[in-house]
């Protein structure tokens, strides 16, 4: 790709060479500046974002803020140029790669990724405390110098062009890197060191991981959306417990429960790693990071309750790799062109699901009402009743009937089915007497007609199958709807549990009416059961999908 007469017109004291990096924040050249002979990085600003004169003053208070951030672990910016139209950074050239492209050609161990991060920390904090903000770490933006030093690069870009605010365009292409977006930036929240910690956070998760806390499908709207309003992943089992306690920390939702700052997270990671892999692991480890007093005293701080054997976790096995290779990557400067660009929040506004949750909560919770109002709300049929110890023959008081066939059963289900003289008695099995609790329907069939009788045993209605059967279905499919929906709200799980909530409700609708239809000693009834039980379905569907959309508020 050509450089533009306008770029290589603002640079006359550099020889620019070819391209070596694109995203929404601009355009990265190799040059070498003529006088010096030093090999140099420029970056090129997109022009569609500077042309105003606000936003030209930003970027020029913005590049001071840069210059004076002198650190072991930043890429240096050793100019800034606007001329001819162009707004230029000019910084240090770093040639041992990205972390990305180390994380997905060698992998990376657990004591590397911890490394990795607090450079990062180190360099954030330093950045932080000169006023300025990254709001776009990821692993691309780390570099590697040629012995190894990890440098973290395009300190503010992200700040100046957007002013903190995550921009994308009606089509739904966003100006930055999504998969590692804090909640607030999304939303277009005051931004706070917190959200640096966040990006940090994600990709430490990643380099321990191999993936990343959320899915990465849908587009960029939806892996925004996943970081605003669901829950992280918990990190692998195989991440020891010390370093997931403390990535999990940073990548809190609320800015207000992760660390504070950048170097209060590198001193918990420090001890962390102190603990996993032994006081003197980056001593082990040959890798250079410049560390503040109270960071470097952690990571030397020896653990009394080691988690696990310590040369079971050595720094140099177990290496991890990307098992993505790409997330959803940021439009370049030429494919948003003259597009408009809004912020997300606005977009995120917009979204329907938004408003959904509290229809289907709505609906849940009316049909659950409707529900447990229906047993005590709807009248047995007047029928005549047979007060019987079922122990003993039935007797039913048919006397021009020697013989018939009586059926016992309750909501449909049949529990008995003989044949006798109706006057001397029906001999039932010996169970029905310890399955009829409260009532039972009775019909009897003599040929010419059916009688239909409401049988009722003497004893506790609590003493039966019936009634045990009722209370234990109810508290069964309670538990295990809310066990469902703890998890939905959790985001650990997703539409299978949804679907198993609509069996779970209909027993929960059923037990609904057939517990008090037992203790009540009414006739239970097939058609109340099922219509209680579609009620229960209805319920506990629309209450977990309200559940689900909630938890992705």
């Amino acid at each position: 790709m050509s450089i533009a007469p306008s770029v290589v017109a603002a640079l006359p004291q550099y020889q620019l060479g070819e391209q070596i990096g694109s995203g929404g924040m601009g355009v990265v050249y190799s040059a070498v500046h003529r006088p010096l002979g030093r090999p140099v990085a420029i970056k090129r600003l997109p022009g569609m974002l500077a042309e105003d004169q606000k936003m030209s003053a930003r970027f020029e208070h913005e590049a001071r803020l840069l210059a004076r951030l002198d650190h072991p672990h930043i890429v240096p910016v050793y100019d800034y140029v606007q001329n001819h139209g162009e707004h230029l950074l000019v910084m240090e050239k770093l040639d041992g790669g990205t972390v990305w492209s180390k994380f997905t050609e060698e992998g990376l161990t657990a004591g590397q990724a911890c490394a990795i991060g607090l450079a990062t920390l180190s360099g954030l904090h330093a950045a932080h405390g000169a006023g300025v903000l990254h709001l776009d770490v990821k692993p691309k933006n780390l570099l590697f110098t040629s012995s190894g030093v990890l440098k973290v690069a395009d300190f503010g870009i992200s700040q100046v062009v957007s002013e903190g605010a995550t921009l994308m365009t009606h089509a739904g292409q966003v100006l930055g890197t999504p998969a590692y977006i804090a909640p607030e930036q999304a939303l277009g929240n005051p931004l706070t060191p917190a959200a640096d910690v966040y990006g940090a956070g994600t990709v430490l998760y990643e380099l321990l991981s191999g993936t990343l806390p959320y899915e990465s499908g849908g587009g960029a709207l939806a892996m925004i959306q996943r970081h605003v309003y669901q829950e992280p992943r918990p990190l692998d089992p195989s991440v020891p417990r010390p370093l997931a306690e403390v990535v999990m920390r940073s990548l809190a939702r609320d800015p207000q429960a992760r660390y504070r700052n950048a170097e209060t997270f590198a001193i918990d990671l420090a001890g962390a790693a102190a603990q996993v892999f032994g006081p003197d692991w980056l001593t082990r480890l040959g890798v250079r990071v410049h560390l503040a007093p109270a960071v470097a005293t952690g990571s030397t701080r020896p653990s009394l309750h080691p988690t696990q054997p310590r040369e079971t976790l050595a720094l140099g096995q177990n290496r991890v790799r990307a098992t993505m290779v790409d997330h959803t990557p940021p439009a370049t400067a030429a494919q948003l062109g003259s597009q408009t660009l809004i912020p997300a929040s606005s977009v995120l506004a917009d979204t329907p699901h938004r408003k959904t949750p509290r229809w289907f909560a709505l609906a849940g919770t009316l049909t659950a009402l409707v529900m447990l109002a229906l047993p005590f709300s709807v009248t047995s049929r007047t029928l005549p009743t047979l007060p019987a110890d079922l122990s003993t023959p039935l007797v039913v008081p048919l006397p021009e009937t020697p013989s018939a066939h009586l059926l016992i059963s309750a909501a449909g289900i049949p529990l008995a089915d003989v044949t006798g003289n109706p006057n001397t008695g029906f001999t039932l099995p010996g169970a029905t007497r310890w399955i009829v609790g409260g009532a039972a329907l009775g019909t009897v069939k003599t040929g010419t007609e059916d009688r239909e009788y409401l049988i009722t045993p003497p004893q506790n209605p609590m003493l039966s199958i019936m009634g045990v059967g009722s209370a234990v279905l109810l508290l069964f499919t309670l538990a295990y709807l809310e066990s469902i929906l703890r998890s939905l709200r959790k985001r650990q799980a997703g539409t299978g549990a949804t679907l198993i909530a609509a069996p779970l409700g209909f027993g929960l609708g059923a037990a609904v009416w057939l517990l008090p239809t037992v203790l009540l000693r009414n006739e239970p009834a097939l058609l109340p059961t099922l219509a209680c039980g579609l009620l229960g379905a209805t319920s506990a569907v629309c209450i977990a999908i309200a559940t689900r959309r909630t938890a992705t508020r």
